[in-house]
């Protein structure tokens, strides 16, 4: 059973919905994408995404017209296995087709690309064994958050700095006083800033002090 934060981008507000592993995700239509495929290889029990994330995939499966492979979606970031800034941790990416020939999947990026469904899509000389998009707000990165926020890029916020072993309150996906107390002090060992926003900066000094790294002792785990 998986604990999913969902982002209603529709009403601003943070959604929790409990799933196993053969149930489709929320937002998710006809079944297309399962808990389990949208998990992938990550070993979380709390998972994350926003629904514009699920409706885009739901459109482009629909004119796809077949099943299509998920070899990675989500990954926490202490688990690592992407970029720092890496969509993947947002719960807003999709590698797929791992499973296609080199036609096919110049088929689907070519239908992805077309399509103007997602925000982004890799090029096949980054991705040639398989196709990339992804439903990222910014051109490359994350973008800036600060106290009021709310959304995925919250989550990922709260989970690395939780697993450095500052409090934030919780792990909710709302930017809320005690995540703001959390990464002013972050910002103050780190030679940071103190303004308490999440800016490029501190987004760099702390993912790349986070990721791989693993669970620790103060890392939020579902209940």
């Amino acid at each position: 059973m998986a604990k999913i934060l969902i982002y209603n981008n529709n009403t601003n507000r943070m959604e929790t919905y409990y799933r196993n592993e053969s149930q489709a995700m929320p937002y998710n239509s006809n079944k297309s994408l399962t808990v389990g495929e949208f998990r992938g290889s990550s070993k979380s029990g709390l998972l994350w995404t926003d629904r514009r994330a699920m409706e885009a995939w739901n459109s482009f499966r629909y004119i796809y017209g077949k099943p299509i492979f998920v070899g990675f979606a989500f990954k926490r970031p202490w688990e690592g296995g992407h970029s720092n800034l890496s969509q993947h941790y947002a719960g807003l990416a999709f590698d797929v087709g791992q499973n296609l020939n080199e036609a096919q999947r110049n088929e689907m990026r070519n239908l992805a690309i077309s399509s103007r469904i997602w925000n982004y899509v890799e090029p096949a000389s980054l991705t040639p064994r398989w196709v990339h998009f992804d439903e990222r707000q910014v051109a490359y990165g994350y973008p800036i958050i600060r106290q009021g926020s709310r959304g995925v890029y919250v989550c990922i916020a709260q989970d690395a700095l939780t697993t450095l072993g500052y409090d934030t309150g919780g792990l909710d996906g709302v930017f809320g006083p005690k995540t703001r107390e959390s990464i002013l002090t972050f910002q103050n060992r780190n030679g940071l800033s103190q303004d308490g926003i999440i800016g490029n900066n501190t987004w760099n000094s702390l993912m790349s002090q986070v990721v791989g790294k693993g669970a620790s002792s103060t890392t939020i785990l579902p209940t």
